[in-house]
């Protein structure tokens, strides 16, 4: 059974260079003494700020930073894009109507990271 995420859980990107705080408004007013988070909260900047710098190869600003520095891969700032919720989410536990996020859900980028939650943000309340 995994943990449920809430506002300032640890997330880290598989292409970033730091990490990142996930953000949680508090809309659904489910509280784990925080707001607690859905396979919905995935909105890059509004939900996943950004994770230091990006070197993935597939992120446009890489590219360039790339080719302008002759080669020689360079990291980018990182700007989330992350199309698609949160999976699986837990099958059981709703928070509004939708999925609660667990621990072990991961969310993919377009650039090709995957962001995980390294820490829920609390360590009690547990979700399948």
């Amino acid at each position: 059974m995994g943990k449920a995420v809430c506002l300032g859980a640890s997330l880290q990107c598989s292409f970033g260079v730091a990490p990142s705080s996930l953000i949680v408004l508090p809309a659904n007013r489910v509280l784990t003494g925080t707001p607690m988070a859905t396979v919905m909260d995935y909105a890059p900047i509004v939900n996943v700020p950004p994770f230091g710098m990006c070197s993935s190869p597939t992120n446009p600003v890489v590219i360039a930073a790339t080719a302008a520095a002759l080669g020689v891969p360079t990291p980018a700032p990182c700007i989330p894009l992350t199309p698609a919720p949160w999976t699986p989410g837990s099958p059981t536990v709703l928070v509004g109507g939708i999925p609660a996020l667990n621990n072990t859900s991961t969310l993919t980028c377009a650039w090709g990271g995957v962001i995980q939650i390294t820490a829920p943000g609390q360590g009690t309340v547990e979700v399948p």
